[in-house]
């Protein structure tokens, strides 16, 4: 049983060097580069909202497009937050969040139940080039922080006109939710199963 709910995580390819530590009872402090500025504001965001401590230092082939680090970097977090859990003992397993950002609106529910899924909704409001980039690219960090963080986590954008502000919203709901979902209220495993793998 982990007493120290941290982690230390790193992926390597030939895409991304992304290197992760990240410490769930934290103040909200972070240190973020990953050659994507738009992305490391969301995290930076979602970081602050949910209390958590996070480092993340990222090289990637950017010359090509933010792809690749905005997925490895989803990767590589959900990896942070699934192993910092260890067996998840006395968390709450859920959480919520809905921040508005001006105009904008987005949900997020999470649960961390050891089922990898995501359900994302209302992605058509968002212009279909954000910063550069395709809008899809958020989808894929999302799914691959899903997957392997071992969470069912839906995400909803219910309706707004700026691109920006409906990722804020869902970042900032994001970070909500986390923090809901990861407090400690016992030391009992959250599952009538008895256990969340």
């Amino acid at each position: 049983m982990k007493t120290t709910r941290m982690s230390i995580q790193q992926r390597l390819s030939a895409e991304t060097n992304v290197a992760i530590t990240l410490t769930l009872d934290g103040k909200g402090t972070t240190d973020i580069l990953t050659g994507v500025g738009f992305l490391d504001h969301m995290l930076t965001l979602t970081a602050f909202w949910a209390g958590i401590d996070l480092k993340i230092a990222c090289q990637g082939d950017v010359h090509v497009d933010a792809h690749h680090t905005v997925e490895d970097v989803g990767l590589t977090l959900g990896l942070a937050i699934a192993d910092a859990l260890g067996d998840k003992s006395g968390i709450a397993r859920v959480g919520y969040g809905r921040v508005p950002m001006d105009e904008a609106l987005a949900e997020v529910t999470v649960d961390f139940s050891g089922r990898p899924w995501l359900e994302w909704h209302g992605d058509d409001l968002i212009p279909a080039v954000i910063v550069g980039e395709e809008k899809d690219i958020w989808r894929e960090f999302y799914k691959s922080l899903a997957g392997s963080a071992r969470c069912n986590l839906h995400l909803a954008f219910l309706y707004g006109r700026n691109g920006h502000h409906l990722l804020e919203s869902a970042a900032k709901s994001f970070g909500i939710a986390l923090a809901q979902a990861i407090r400690k209220n016992g030391t009992t495993i959250r599952s009538t199963k008895g256990s969340l793998a």
